[in-house]
């Protein structure tokens, strides 16, 4: 079999890697690259069926995977992911999830005097523990996320260092990305003699000798990366080395990670404008088992666009806990929501997210007068379901992942990662959901809005 890491450096021209012989003999790494998954199938929407793609963690962190239960036959892989105010949250939360999927122990730790922080588009999180208390644990890997301040932060943390530079002298794994490399590793020591990449903006900090241009850059025990957008390449990189080539090919697929160009980015019917006389006001709801990549992704390029975000939550707290057990402090609950006007309301995805969205009565009022006002609204992934229990997808072209299944017709199309129909916009979800906020982006402000959006993350956009 072909190694995901070796497809990727294909499909990604920017991967890069060291010599094999500057690696350790215990790693093979070659990059992952897995290619979504793809049919020509049409679905109609009142037949849309959704397979189990988000169970709760850690019990099956990866639904009907063969690649699972080779994981969960070899010792736990133990990974320290830090996080810090202002950490970069689609970062943060990108790798936790797909390291969770694969079968890892992922510890989330706050290098703060709390747990709960506020990451730096908004998003608040909370983590699992103190970094205090994983002082005396040895892990498999350490990766850090980007994101400023959050990269100071993690900087400043002298029980990090600890951890890490134990981390690097006994040849254990370690990652960055985004500014990390540059703000957080390089004080430490940590980049001599390593080729490393970073975040554009930071990229000259890095020693001139040894900066590389490019996505992912492997260089012996370390992996660095340059920002949100290159980061489910860079979490499936670290898969690879800690599970396998296998595992992380497995991974990719059900993430739908591919080359860009892997299949057509959207298609749009029935075009109508999407133009305000004011800020955009966009409502996302969640709850316990939403699918976390998406929640925050969304959320993540909104805001950076400067797009009014309300998250909220229909459970008891407004903290839920997303489907790959990433705990995300919502804005307000539904019902206090509920009481403004949203010019577009967008359902993330998570079987079991989706299955508790589904039963709120606030959220399908909200809905049901979205449509009949002529407001947008949008899924993701297995929220369609929703939608089309509230008969809201009649007569619309609509897209999915790939796992829901039905009688093939004209209305579901399945080549695209998005899909505009007039005021109804959806997505197949997990690693596409990027493209979709930007096609919301470009609806709302025009295709150089979103294609600066694009550039932030170091995100592969069209120019036109």
């Amino acid at each position: 079999m072909e190694s995901v890491c070796s497809v990727l450096s294909l499909s990604y021209p920017k991967l890069q890697l060291t010599s094999k012989a500057a690696l350790p003999s215990s790693l093979s790494i070659k990059v992952v690259a897995c290619s979504g998954q793809r049919s020509s199938a049409t679905v109609k929407p009142s037949e849309i069926q959704s397979k189990n793609l988000n169970p709760t963690p850690p019990a099956d962190p990866v639904s009907s995977s063969t690649s699972a239960s080779t994981a969960a036959s070899l010792p736990p892989k133990k990974v320290l992911v830090p996080i810090g105010f202002g950490t970069e949250e689609m970062e943060a939360v990108i790798m936790v999830a797909v390291l969770r999927r694969a079968g890892a122990d992922v510890t989330v730790a706050s290098v703060e005097s709390e747990l709960k922080i506020e990451a730096s588009c908004g998003t608040k999180l909370v983590a699992d523990t103190s970094i205090s208390s994983c002082s005396d644990q040895i892990f498999d890997l350490v990766a850090l996320p980007g994101g400023m301040p959050g990269s100071v932060r993690l900087r400043d943390s002298k029980v990090l260092e600890k951890i890490t530079r134990q981390q690097a002298e006994e040849r254990r794994l370690y990652g960055a990305i985004c500014a990390a490399p540059a703000i957080t590793l390089l004080p430490w020591g940590l980049l001599t003699r390593k080729q490393t990449t970073c975040h554009p903006a930071f990229f000259d900090k890095l020693p001139t000798f040894w900066a590389v241009k490019s996505n992912i850059q492997v260089s012996g025990v370390l992996t660095t990366s340059r920002g949100p957008g290159t980061c489910f390449v860079f979490a499936l990189c670290l898969v690879e080395q800690l599970f396998g080539e296998s595992v992380a090919k497995e991974i990719g697929e059900l993430l739908l990670v591919g080359p860009a160009d892997d299949e057509s980015r959207k298609e749009e019917f029935n075009n109508v404008e999407w133009s305000f006389n004011h800020i955009p006001r966009v409502l996302i709801p969640v709850a316990n088992g939403s699918e976390e990549i998406e929640v925050v992704t969304i959320v993540d390029i909104l805001r950076r666009a400067k797009v009014d975000i309300t998250v909220a939550s229909i459970e008891k707290s407004v903290q839920i806990m997303a489907s790959q057990g990433t705990k995300i402090v919502a804005d307000k609950f539904i019902g206090v929501a509920a009481k403004s006007t949203y010019d577009l309301i967008i359902l993330p995805g998570g079987n079991a997210g989706s299955e508790r969205l589904s039963k709120s009565r606030i959220l399908k009022r909200l809905l049901k007068e979205q449509e009949v006002a002529g407001r947008m609204y949008g899924a993701v992934c297995s929220s369609s379901a929703i939608l089309l229990k509230q008969g809201l997808l009649k007569g619309k072209k609509v897209t999915s992942h790939p796992s829901i299944t039905g009688k093939p017709t004209d209305e579901l199309v399945n080549s695209t990662k998005v899909v505009i129909d007039g005021n109804l916009i959806t997505s197949r979800g997990l690693a596409t959901v990027a493209e979709f906020a930007l096609a919301i982006v470009s609806k709302l402000y025009g295709h150089a809005r979103a294609r600066s959006v694009a550039e932030g993350l170091v995100y592969e956009y069209p120019r036109t």
